[in-house]
C-alpha cells in the first residue's frame, strides 16, 4: 500500500509579520531526496513548557509552538535519529497545544486564532494518496467498489493530534464564532470537505466530527455546508460513483436532518428527490445504505406527506438482478411504511404491492420442480446448483450463497405481515392489495424451502382472517385464469397440431405429384 502513495508537497502558507520569524515548512520532495536529511532546514529545538513561563508570555510562546508545529514530515521516508527525534518534538508540542485550548486558560488572541489555523491547514490540507479504485491499473481496475480497501496514513500520529486540536478549538466556549469566521471561512470549509475523499477511516471519523461542530457553531456557513455537501455528492451520482466519505457525510446529514424546522424548505424537499434518492441507483449504494435509509426516514417523521415521494423513489431504483440491494431495499420500505400515514399510504399502495409481489415471485430464489421428462435421478440439491451456475455472474459469492440470498428476498418481503402497522394498513385497503398478491402466494406454495411455506400459510390466514369472502373471491378467480390459460394453452397446441398436419399433407401430395 505504501508504494502507491504519492510525493505530497507541504501547501504554501501566508506571509508572516516582519516582526516575526517564518513559519518553518519541511517539504516532503526535499526531504525524501535527502533521505530525512535536515541540513539545510533550520532545527527543530524543544521550547519550554507553558507552566514554566509567566502567564502574560504564554500566548507568544504559544505562537512559537504553533509555528514549530508547522513543519511537516513525509512519514513514508527512511527515518534517521535526528528525523525521529524531531518528530517526537513536534508530537509533545501537538499534545501540550491540545491541553493549552483545552484547559480554557484564557480567550485566543485574533493573531494566536489566525496563526493556529493556519498551522492547522499546513498539515491536514494535502494531496490524499490514491486509493484502490483511483489506480488505473488493470486489477484496480476491476475491483468491486464495495470491497473494503482500507489505507491507513502513517502520518496519522501527527495528524490524530492536529485533527484533535482543531477539534478543541472548535468546541471551546472561548472561541468567538463572530472573530473565528474569518479564519475559519468558506474556502477552509471546502477543503475539510476534499479531505473527506481519504481512504483512512480514522481520519473520516474526526472529519465527521469537526464539520458536525462547525455546521452547530458558525451559523452563516450552514447553506454554503449544505450546498457544497450537495454538490459532492451531485459528482458522485453521475459521473463518478466513487468517494470514500459518503457515509460520513450521510451521517452528518441524518443530524442536520433531525434538526430541521417546520414546516419545511422546499429547499430541503429538493435536496431528498435530487440526491438522497438518486443515491439508491449507484453501484455502491450498499456501503452507505444504513446512513441513508436513516436520513430518507427523518424526513418521512418529519413530514408524512413525504413517504409518497420517497416509495415511488425507491420503486424507480429498485434493484433488477443484485439480491443482496433487493434486501437493504426491502428493509428500508419496511421503515418508511412504519411512519406512513394511511392516506398516503392509499396514493402508493398499487405499484409498492406490484412491486412486492415480483419479489415474492423472483426468479432468483424460485426453483423449478423435477418433470417426467428430466432423464437420471436430480435430486433438489443438484437443481439448486445448476440454478446458481446459471445466475452466478450477478454475484462474486459462492454459488449455494447465492441461492440462500436469492431465497432470503422472499422471506424478507414476507416478513412484511410482522409488523403491526403495515398490516392495519393493509387491511383497511384489503379489497385491492389482495388481489394484486394473492396469485405470488399461492405460487408460494409449491416453493421448495419449508420457512417460505410456513411464512406464506401465516399470511394466507391473515387475509382469511381479515375478509374469508374477498379470499375466497380471489381464490375462485386464480382458479378460473389458471383454468383459462389452459384452455389458452391446448387451443394453442391444437393450432400447431393442426397446421403442422396441413404442412405434412402438401408436402406429400408435392411428393406423389413429382413421382408421377
Amino acid at each position: 500500500m505504501l508504494n502507491r502513495i504519492i510525493k505530497r508537497g507541504a501547501p504554501k502558507l501566508p506571509k508572516a509579520d516582519a516582526n516575526e520569524p517564518p513559519a518553518v515548512v519541511v517539504g516532503h520532495v526535499s526531504r525524501a531526496a535527502a533521505g530525512c536529511d535536515t541540513s539545510s532546514v533550520p532545527s527543530i529545538e524543544a521550547l519550554p513548557l507553558f507552566r514554566d513561563v509567566p502567564a502574560g508570555e504564554r500566548q507568544s510562546l504559544f505562537i512559537r509552538k504553533l509555528r514549530l508545529c508547522a513543519v511537516v514530515f513525509d512519514f513514508s521516508d527512511m527515518i534517521t535519529l535526528r528525523c525521529a527525534r524531531e518528530r517526537e518534538v513536534k508530537r509533545r508540542n501537538l499534545a501540550e497545544l491540545i491541553d493549552f485550548v483545552q484547559s480554557s486558560s484564557g480567550r485566543l488572541a485574533e493573531p494566536v486564532q489566525e496563526e493556529l489555523v493556519r498551522t492547522i491547514a499546513a498539515n491536514i490540507f494535502r494531496c490524499l494518496p490514491p486509493v484502490a479504485h483511483e489506480n488505473t491499473g488493470s486489477e484496480a481496475a476491476a475491483a468491486d467498489p464495495e470491497e473494503e480497501n482500507i489505507f491507513l496514513d502513517p502520518a496519522w500520529p501527527h495528524l490524530q493530534l492536529v485533527y484533535e486540536l482543531l477539534l478543541r478549538y472548535v468546541v471551546s466556549s472561548d472561541t468567538d464564532a463572530k472573530v473565528a469566521k474569518r479564519f475559519i471561512d468558506h474556502a477552509f470549509v471546502l477543503r475539510v470537505l476534499d479531505l473527506f475523499d481519504s481512504g483512512d477511516p480514522r481520519e473520516r471519523e474526526y472529519l465527521k466530527t469537526i464539520l458536525h461542530r462547525i455546521y452547530g457553531k458558525f451559523m452563516v456557513h450552514r447553506p454554503f455546508i449544505r450546498k457544497a455537501i450537495s454538490n459532492i455528492f451531485y459528482r458522485f451520482i453521475f459521473e463518478t460513483e466513487r468517494h470514500s466519505g459518503i457515509g460520513e457525510l450521510l451521517e452528518i446529514l441524518g443530524s442536520i436532518i433531525n434538526g430541521f424546522a417546520l414546516p419545511m424548505k422546499e429547499e430541503h424537499k429538493l435536496f431528498l428527490v435530487r440526491v438522497l434518492i438518486p443515491l439508491h441507483k449507484t453501484k455502491p449504494a450498499g456501503v452507505y445504505h444504513h446512513q441513508l435509509a436513516y436520513c430518507t426516514t427523518q424526513f418521512v417523521e418529519k413530514d408524512c406527506k413525504l413517504a409518497v415521494t420517497v416509495i415511488r423513489g425507491l420503486l424507480k431504483y429498485w434493484p433488477v438482478t443484485n439480491c443482496q440491494k433487493e434486501l437493504l431495499f426491502l428493509g428500508e420500505l419496511e421503515e418508511v411504511l412504519e411512519t406512513t400515514q394511511p392516506s398516503e399510504f392509499q396514493q402508493c399502495m398499487v405499484p409498492l404491492f406490484k412491486q412486492i409481489s415480483r419479489c415474492l415471485n423472483s426468479s432468483h430464489f424460485q426453483v423449478q420442480p423435477v418433470t417426467n421428462q428430466v432423464e437420471g435421478n436430480i435430486n433438489q440439491d443438484c437443481l439448486i446448483w445448476i440454478y446458481s451456475f446459471l445466475y452466478q455472474s450477478f454475484d462474486t459469492s459462492s454459488t449455494y450463497t447465492k441461492v440462500k440470498d436469492g431465497q432470503q428476498v422472499a422471506e424478507r418481503a414476507l416478513y412484511i405481515w410482522n409488523n403491526d402497522h403495515i398490516v392495519s394498513l393493509i387491511s383497511q385497503n384489503r379489497s385491492i392489495i389482495l388481489p394484486i398478491i394473492f396469485e405470488a402466494l399461492e405460487n408460494m406454495q409449491s416453493h421448495w424451502n419449508q420457512a417460505i411455506h410456513g411464512l406464506t400459510a401465516n399470511v394466507r390466514k391473515m387475509f382469511q382472517d381479515m375478509d374469508g369472502d374477498l379470499f375466497e373471491d380471489c381464490q375462485q378467480q386464480y382458479i378460473e385464469r389458471v383454468a383459462s390459460a389452459k384452455t389458452l394453452e391446448e387451443e394453442r397446441e391444437l393450432a400447431w397440431r393442426h397446421l403442422e398436419a396441413v404442412v405434412a399433407a402438401k408436402a406429400a401430395g408435392e411428393a406423389i405429384i413429382l413421382v408421377n
